[in-house]
């Protein structure tokens, strides 16, 4: 009994195939390299531990992220102004989590967000509209005003619809438009697209930088 327990979580060639997602013939490569340990029954037929197949998935995961990270190697600097502070930890947390390279910080109402925005060059500002004193309009006429800041890429996070916003005047055609409750994958679609932007704006400059 204590046999067929231990052999319990063992997986076939072609059930390993499908959990790493290759072909049962980069299966058998990979045990013949010694990348994946495998055992043979007196049948004759091939058992992979789980546990392995398991490990190696995880290993090439990670390899995925940082292959990822590195074809964007230029880290994104992203301002997120947003007056609740329920709604800022909501945002890093789940940000954070789609491993594009990207720094957050976080302003709470106009004011800091213009001081944090003279003091430093962000590539992506997300805000919210609709906060006491200096509003999101402020903010986004300010930008786009300067320059200097036309590279950041704008999008508003707000409970208004686009009834009410083109109420209040409306947005400019370059400033994006999420309403709360944000779906996260059309914001990280948005994200990505900057990321990936910024890798290639990076990949353009380095040759004329070398040749500088």
């Amino acid at each position: 009994m204590t046999a067929v327990k231990l052999n319990q979580s063992d997986v076939t060639t072609q059930e390993a195939a499908r959990l790493l997602g290759i072909s049962v013939t980069s299966v058998q490569q990979l045990v013949e390299r010694g990348v994946l340990v495998a055992w043979k029954t007196q049948g004759g037929h091939r058992r992979i531990p789980r546990e392995a197949v398991d490990a190696l998935k995880a290993e090439r995961s990670d390899l995925l992220v940082e292959k990822v990270k590195g074809s964007l190697s230029s880290t994104l600097s992203a301002l997120i102004v947003e007056d609740n502070q329920l709604q800022r930890m909501i945002y890093e947390k789940e940000i954070s989590s789609w491993n594009i390279p990207i720094e957050l910080r976080f302003c709470e109402n106009g004011y800091q967000a213009l001081i944090e925005i003279a003091r430093r060059k962000h590539d992506i500002l997300l805000l919210d509209i609709v906060m006491d004193g200096i509003d999101g309009y402020e903010i986004v006429k300010a930008v786009l005003a300067n320059p200097e800041l036309r590279h950041i890429e704008i999008a508003v996070l707000t409970t208004l619809d686009k009834s009410d916003l083109d109420a209040r005047g409306g947005l400019p055609d370059e400033v994006l438009f999420f309403q709360k409750p944000i779906v996260f994958e059309e914001l990280r679609g948005f994200l990505r697209g900057c990321a990936a932007r910024k890798a290639r704006q990076s990949r353009l400059a380095a040759p004329a930088a070398a040749s500088e």
